[in-house]
This record gives structure tokens, sequence and C-alpha cells, in this order.
């Protein structure tokens, strides 16, 4: 190849790598996508952990959210209220006052206080078990199966089973609200990291029903509710509930339970 050739060839190369260049450029100011800053500087305090707690697809939805005013500054369970104070400031508005909260497991029916119906082998998913007899094999078919998908989805390594039952480790818990929605037998709940006293049951069964089945199993004595002073305590589907907003932590509940249920 001549010299002509070689500098034909280079100053074709060269025109393509302009005529790329001008496009790239014209495209990237066409198709720009505006950031928003404020939007940038909450995702930079979000904790990262995308959880999924808040209700949003991950931290960068929650800070679009923030920023679009659609989702409050203490939105973020992960981060509680350092983060919503770093949050308010960016977003130049009142912190908004929160309460910690923690995940709560409403059962205590480990393997030495209740009864089997029979022997289960299987896959070792709570969730499959809806597809067993009586739901699994525990006697109380509103009791915690032990068998950990709550364990498994759990970001922050907060709960365990134990001897059988499901445990939050509540230093630990921040709330994010997986292990609550992967429960089959819905018996995680979130509750106030300050709460005095909890009903560490959610049976549906009725007094003699219960007592067969688990040692400590709630059997609506209603002398929790008779002898709590702030009548926080009802009865609900034959266990007892209580009322954190009005509980005063007296412990008249605890001391009076019969059968140990209240936590």
């Amino acid at each position: 190849m001549g010299i002509t050739g070689v500098l034909v060839a280079t100053l074709v190369v060269g025109a393509v790598g302009l005529f790329v260049g001008l496009f790239l450029g014209v495209a990237g100011i066409k198709f720009k996508v505006e950031v928003d800053e404020k939007e940038e500087a909450v995702l930079g305090v979000l904790p990262g952990n995308n959880c999924g707690g808040c209700g949003y697809a991950g931290c960068s939805g929650l800070a679009a959210a923030i920023a679009k005013g659609e989702a409050p500054v203490n939105a973020c369970p992960v981060g509680g209220e350092s983060v919503g104070k770093q949050v308010a400031q960016i977003m130049g508005v009142e912190a908004e006052e929160s309460v910690r909260k923690v995940a709560f497991v409403r059962c205590m029916g480990d393997r030495d206080r209740t009864r089997s119906d029979y022997d289960y082998s299987g896959i070792e998913d709570c969730r499959m078990l809806s597809f067993v007899p009586n739901g699994g094999p525990k006697s109380c078919n509103n009791g915690c199966l032990g068998f950990g998908s709550c364990v498994k989805v759990c970001p922050f390594d907060a709960i365990h089973v134990v001897n059988g039952v499901a445990v939050v480790d509540k230093e630990a818990c921040k709330a994010c609200g997986k292990c609550v929605a992967v429960c089959p037998k819905n018996l995680i709940t979130l509750v106030p990291y300050t709460a005095k006293h909890i009903v560490a049951c959610s049976s549906v069964e009725k007094g003699p029903a219960t007592i067969k089945a688990c040692d400590v199993g709630c059997i609506a004595c209603q002398l929790c509710k008779k002898n709590c002073p702030a009548d926080a305590v009802t009865i609900e589907d034959f266990h007892a509930v209580i009322d954190q907003d009005k509980c005063i932590g007296c412990g008249a509940c605890k001391e009076k339970c019969p059968r140990k249920v209240i936590v």
C-alpha cells in the first residue's frame, strides 16, 4: 500500500472517530438524565442494605421517594432515628419523632414444651409445611414450625431457631420486616423496642385444646385482663393481647399469668 492509501485510511478512521464522538456527545446531551441533588444526598446517608423494609425497592427507591416528598424522612427502619435526622436536615424539614421497633415471635413452644402429632422428615422450609397434614407436625397448629424460613431471609443475622422455635436478638434486629413477611403462621410482628410486656402466643384454640398441645400456650383465662390497672389487656381469638400504648409496665399481667406466657 502506497503513502496515499495510508493517508486515506487514516483520514477515514479519523472521520469515523470524529463522527462517533460527536454523535455520542449530542446523544449524551439530548438524553441526559437530570440528577436530583437531594436524592443523591439522601441516598448517601442511607445504610445501603437494600432490605426493602421501607416498602421500596432498595435504598435508591426510598431516596427517590423522599426527594419527591412521597415518603417520610424517617422511613428507613434500619437507619433509625439517627439517619432520619440526617435525611431531615438534607430535606430542610423537622425530624419526625420515630419509635424503634424490633421483631417478636409470638410463640415459646419449643421442643420441650410442645407435643407433636407425628415425626416429620422432608424439606426444612416453613412455607412448604402448609402442604403437609395439619400444617406441620406440632400439635399446636398456630405454633412456630422451627425450620428457619425467617432465619434464611434475615439480612442482619438477628433471628435464630433455638430448640425448635425462632428467637429474635432485639439488639441486632433492624425491623426490616422480612421475617414478618415470610412466616406462614403470621407469628412474627414488629413491636416497640421499649415494650415492657408481650404475650408470646398466638394460638386461636380454646383452652383445653391449647393445654393439650402446649405447656406455655395462652388459655384465655382472663386473669391478666382482670388484674391490669391500665385496661391494656384484651382477649382476642382465645388469647390475650397487650395494647403497648396503654401498657404501663407494672407487671401485674405477667405475675398473674398461670401459663407464664407473658414475657
